[in-house]
């Protein structure tokens, strides 16, 4: 059985975790402490000593993004990731992208400034807001980013997306709360977010 490892409270979302249960495959959780982040066994799973990590008999894999493409490629009858070389495909792969690069990003700096009013955190608020208006536009007339049905990059997405509404970070935009309700309406969203 493949082993997930993460820590409580590691910042980023459960995505990995969502992607696992969408597909019901069965996976240990492994619940890391820092010390054991900072460990050389660990750190030979991820060199930088962070999580998630996901492994199995062939080895370890990181970056959360990474795992989920990974276990939707592996269950394709579980319909999270178009066919190779699909329009559908190349849409999952873009919106995933944009998640990590667009909207994760400015995030992570808007909920790590302290103070509001330093230069750098306006301004990642701001790109964060152009970002959510994106998403915004894409999801007008649909549910779900890629070909109206639920896929990886929902996931991606979402998990991105929840973790600034957890932080009363998220701009009004009206469709993405809906989708974020949609999203988290999904049992295995359910199982792999804990209660807020």
């Amino acid at each position: 059985m493949r082993r997930l490892f993460d820590r409580e409270r590691a910042g980023r979302p459960p995505r990995v975790r969502w992607a696992l249960e969408e597909v019901g495959t069965p996976y240990e959780l492994v619940m890391l402490t820092a010390e054991e982040l900072a460990s050389p066994e660990h750190r030979s799973r991820h060199p930088l000593g962070r999580v998630p990590v996901l492994e199995d008999h062939e080895g370890s894999l990181f970056e959360s993004a990474a795992l989920c493409l990974q276990v939707a490629d592996e269950h394709p009858e579980s319909l999270l990731i178009g066919a190779l070389g699909t329009r559908e495909r190349g849409l999952v792969y873009q919106w995933t992208l944009f998640a990590m690069a667009e909207l994760e990003p400015p995030l992570i700096t808007v909920i790590s400034a302290s103070d509001p009013a330093v230069a750098n955190a306006a301004a990642a608020r701001e790109r964060f807001e152009v970002a959510v208006g994106v998403i915004e536009a894409a999801l007008d007339g649909h549910d779900y980013l890629v070909a109206d049905r639920f896929s990886v990059a929902d996931i991606v997405v979402g998990g991105v997306l929840t973790s600034a509404r957890r932080r009363d970070v998220l701009p009004p935009a009206v469709r993405v709360s809906a989708y974020l309700e949609r999203l988290a309406a999904r049992p295995a969203y359910c199982r792999a977010y804990p209660p807020h």
